[in-house]
C-alpha cells in the first residue's frame, strides 16, 4: 500500500461512514532492498570508525562530549559510547559493543569489525535480488559449524593453577592496550584481584569483579605505584580528631543504622505544656544515644563503620570508650569491608552479636595522600574483596588505565569460569575460515554462497591486524591462508607488532574461549537481525501548531517533518 493511496484513504469519507485512519501518512517510510543496503552501509561505516583500534599497534581516538570533556582511548566500547548516531541500524550495532563488554568484558572492537564485515559481504546477495531468508539460513548454519569447529578442533584446555600461563593470557589482552608499557604490573594486578574475589559456596563459583574489586583512582605519583590491597580503601577520615588513626588487628563493627536521634522527615511540630517538658525531650534524645552507644560498647569493637550519621554526643561516648567511628560509608563499600574482614552488617544496635564483629583485618590506618584522607583496612587474613589503587600523572591517564585494567580482569575471570583457550593474532579466525571453506563444498543449493561469504568475512581480523601495523595485507594473508591449508597449523596467525606470520603458541598469544565464542555469536546474530529488516518508519515530533504526531496534515501546507 503506497503512501499516496493511504493519504487519499485518510482524507476521504467513504459512503458516509466515519473517517478511519489506517496508517499515519506523515512519518517517512523506506522499504525493500534500499533499506537492507542502507543498513549494510551504516554497519560498514560504524566498523570503519574503530577499525584502526584493533591490535597492539592500535591508534587512539580523541573524543569531546558536549560538556567539553575529552576522552582519549582505543577501547571500542568507550569510543562508540561517546558517538551520537541517528541511523537505527548503526544504533543497533553500537549496542552490541555494550553487550559484549557486559557479557565477557573484552573483544568489543573485534565484534564491531566482524559484524560490519558480515554485513558487507551480504551486499552482493542483496544486489542480486537473493531473498534475505536464504542469506540468513547460510549465516546461521555457518555460525553453528564455526562454534563446533572452535570447540572440537581449535580450543585447548588451560591449568588455572599455573600462574605463568595465566599471566601470558592476560598479557595478550594488555598487549593491545595503552597500558602495554606496564604489562607485567597490569597482569599481576588483574590476576591478583580476580583470585582474591573468587568465592565458592555450595559448589557454585562466583567472581563478581564489578561489586567486590573496586578501582580507586588517585591522581599523582607514577603508574608503577599502583597496587592491589589485601583489603579495602575508602576516601574517608575519622569523625572526631582525637580518635585513633592506626589500629592493629582491629575488631570491626559494620552498621546500617544511624547513631543520632531520629529527626522528622519534613516539618515536625511539638507542643509543650510545661517548661520542664523541653528539658525532658532533650534528656530522652540523650538517653536514646547513650543506649545505642552502650549496645555498641558492650561488644568492645575497636572500629565502627556506619552508612548513616554519627551525632556529636555519640562521638563523645565512643571516644571515651576508645572506639574509632567512620560515618556515611557507601553501601557498596560496606559490603566490601564485610567480605574482606568477615563482619556482618547489622541494622539495629539491639541485635548485635559477637559473631557479627569482623576480626579478619590486620591493620586499620588513615593516611593522607595529596590533600585527601584515605582509610586503609589492610592485611586481611582471607579477603574476598579488594581495592585496586591506581596512581597516574593525570585523570586522562588514570581513566584509560582503568579501562584497560577492567578488560584484563574480565579476561582473567573468563579463564577461571571456563578454562579453555584459543590462539590469538587472527589465527582462530583464519582456521575457521579455512574450515568453513572446506565444509561449504558439502552444502547444497544457493545457501552455499552465503555460507562461503561468512568464511571470507572472518579474514577481516587478520587483514586488519596487518593493515594497522603497515604490513602488506595481500601477501601476508595469502601466505597465512596457505599455511592453514596444511594440517596442524591452526595456531599460526599474525604478529600484531610486525605484520609477519608467527606461531601464536610460540609467542604465547592466547585468548579465552568464552570471549571468542561470544564475539562470533554476537557478530553473526546482529548481521542476521539487520538483514531481516525490510522497512524503516521514522517517527516525527509534534507540529508547531500543536497538533499531535497522530494528526493528519495541517491545512495550508505540509507539517514539519523530522527524522
Amino acid at each position: 500500500i503506497n503512501a499516496e493511496y493511504m493519504g487519499s484513504l485518510y482524507r476521504t469519507k467513504m459512503a458516509g461512514r466515519p473517517q478511519v485512519m489506517v496508517i499515519n501518512t506523515v512519518p517517512k517510510k523506506e522499504e525493500g532492498r534500499r533499506v537492507q543496503l542502507d543498513n549494510i552501509f551504516a554497519g560498514k561505516m560504524v566498523a570503519d570508525v574503530i577499525r584502526t583500534c584493533l591490535g597492539p599497534r592500535a591508534m587512539l581516538k580523541m573524543l569531546m562530549d558536549p560538556m567539553g570533556t575529552i576522552v582519549m582511548t582505543s577501547d571500542g566500547n568507550a569510543i562508540l559510547r561517546e558517538i551520537n548516531v541517528s541511523h537505527p541500524a548503526a544504533k543497533s550495532l553500537i549496542e552490541i559493543a555494550r553487550t559484549q563488554d557486559e557479557e565477557v568484558g573484552d573483544g568489543t572492537t573485534s565484534v564491531i569489525i566482524l559484524a560490519g564485515e558480515m554485513l558487507a559481504v551480504a551486499t552482493e546477495f542483496m544486489e542480486q535480488e537473493m531473498h534475505p531468508s536464504v542469506v540468513i539460513g547460510g549465516y546461521m548454519k555457518a555460525l553453528e559449524d564455526s562454534l563446533e569447529l572452535l570447540e572440537k578442533k581449535i580450543c585447548v584446555p588451560v591449568d588455572v593453577t599455573n600462574r605463568t600461563q595465566l599471566l601470558n593470557i592476560v598479557a595478550t589482552c594488555i598487549g593491545t592496550k595503552t597500558m602495554k608499557k606496564w604489562s607485567d604490573l597490569a597482569c599481576n594486578i588483574a590476576l591478583d584481584a580476580v583470585q582474591t574475589v573468587v568465592f565458592e559456596e555450595n559448589g557454585r563459583k562466583e567472581i563478581d569483579i564489578k561489586r567486590y574489586a573496586k578501582v580507586e583512582k588517585i591522581p599523582g605519583g607514577e603508574v608503577e605505584d599502583s597496587r592491589v590491597l589485601r583489603g579495602v580503601m575508602l576516601n574517608k577520615d575519622v569523625t572526631h580528631p582525637k580518635m585513633r588513626r592506626r589500629i592493629e588487628k582491629p575488631r570491626i563493627l559494620l552498621l546500617d543504622c544511624s547513631l543520632e536521634y531520629a529527626k522528622g522527615e519534613s516539618q515536625t511540630a511539638i507542643e509543650f505544656t510545661k517548661e520542664s517538658d523541653f528539658s525532658r525531650m532533650l534528656e530522652i534524645e540523650e538517653e536514646y544515644i547513650r543506649r545505642v552507644c552502650d549496645d555498641i560498647i558492650s561488644l568492645k569493637p575497636d572500629l565502627v563503620f556506619t552508612e548513616k550519621g554519627v551525632s556529636d554526643l555519640a562521638q563523645h561516648f565512643l571516644l571515651k570508650a576508645n572506639i574509632t567511628a567512620i560515618r556515611r560509608v557507601r553501601k557498596s563499600d560496606n559490603n566490601r569491608i564485610a567480605r574482606a574482614c568477615g563482619a556482618t552488617i547489622v541494622n539495629r544496635t539491639e541485635e548485635i552479636k559477637d559473631t557479627d564483629i569482623g576480626t579478619g583485618a590486620g591493620l586499620f590506618e588513615v593516611r593522607k595522600i595529596g590533600e585527601e584522607f584515605y582509610t586503609f583496612i589492610e592485611d586481611c587474613a582471607s579477603p574476598k574483596a579488594c581495592t585496586i589503587v591506581l596512581r597516574g600523572a593525570s585523570k586522562d591517564v588514570l581513566m584509560e588505565v582503568e579501562r584497560n585494567l577492567q578488560d584484563a580482569m574480565h579476561v582473567a575471570r573468563n579463564v577461571f569460569m571456563d578454562p579453555r583457550l584459543v590462539p590469538g593474532g587472527g589465527a582462530t579466525e583464519m582456521a575457521l575460515s579455512v574450515g568453513l571453506s572446506e565444509k561449504s563444498k558439502s552444502v547444497e543449493g544457493v545457501t552455499q554462497w552465503p555460507y562461503r561469504a561468512v568464511s571470507k568475512a572472518l579474514e577481516v581480523i587478520p587483514r586488519t591486524l596487518i593493515q594497522n601495523c603497515g604490513g602488506n595485507a595481500i601477501r601476508a594473508l595469502t601466505a597465512l591462508r596457505a599455511k592453514h591449508a596444511s594440517t596442524g597449523n591452526t595456531t599460526w596467525g599474525i604478529d600484531g607488532n610486525s605484520g609477519e606470520l608467527a606461531d601464536m603458541a610460540t609467542l604465547g598469544v592466547w585468548e579465552p574461549y568464552r570471549v571468542k565464542a561470544q564475539t562470533f555469536k554476537t557478530a553473526i546474530e546482529t548481521a542476521v537481525m539487520l538483514l531481516r529488516i525490510d522497512a524503516i518508519v521514522s517517527g516525527i515530533k509534534k507540529n508547531k501548531g500543536g497538533a499531535g504526531a497522530g494528526a493528519g496534515p495541517a491545512e495550508g501546507g505540509a507539517p514539519e517533518e523530522k527524522e
